[in-house]
């Protein structure tokens, strides 16, 4: 990090400080105008979603498949947003198909919902085509990531898959949390 680009986020970061030092003691002593509540704004858990959405309609199979994300989510006891990130990979990844070998349009030895290499040591092709093992595996490697639920969806899921486009999961992220929010408790 450059030195200049360091002594002015130390400066920002310093003013920071100072500002809530100062104004906490007045805004504690601060008396609502007309003795009613004062609205505190709340933030979502959740980050909203980055850049333009893409959204496809899913068959009987991949309904399926969503399912089983989030009983291997819910299995493994991770939250509602670690289901979300998988099923947004599973889509930029296959469109939630469960895909075997595909011949020449194979990208290297891709299986599966989430395009995992047998080569890379995601299983065997038979478990890797096996859509809760294939999920296990992919929140095994989510739970490895330092921080992934306070992250952009797309940088937790490219930190586990190691993708060629890594800014590509971003697009279904609303359609991840939509299909989460419509299956969790179904």
């Amino acid at each position: 990090m450059n030195t200049i680009f360091r002594k002015s986020m130390l400066s920002v970061a310093g003013l920071a400080f100072a500002g809530g030092v100062f104004a906490g003691p007045i805004a504690a002593h601060a008396n609502p105008v007309d003795g009613k509540p004062v609205a505190v704004a709340v933030q979502s858990a959740a980050p909203k979603p980055q850049g333009e959405q893409s959204q496809i309609t899913l068959n009987d199979e991949q309904t399926a498949n969503v399912k089983a994300i989030i009983a291997a989510t819910k299995k493994a006891g991770l939250p509602e947003r670690a289901a979300v990130i998988s099923i947004a990979t599973s889509l930029q990844e296959s469109k939630l198909e469960n895909l075997g070998h595909l011949g020449d349009a194979n990208d290297h030895d891709s299986l599966g919902l989430f395009q995992q290499r047998p080569t890379s040591g995601w299983g065997t092709p038979e478990q890797i085509t096996d859509p809760t093992y294939s999920t296990t595996a992919f929140l095994k490697g989510l739970r490895q990531v330092d921080g992934w639920q306070d992250m952009a969806l797309t940088d937790a899921a490219q930190t586990v898959q190691v993708s060629a486009y890594p800014d590509a999961y971003a697009q279904w992220e609303q359609q991840a949390t939509d299909l989460v929010g419509q299956h969790w408790n179904s």
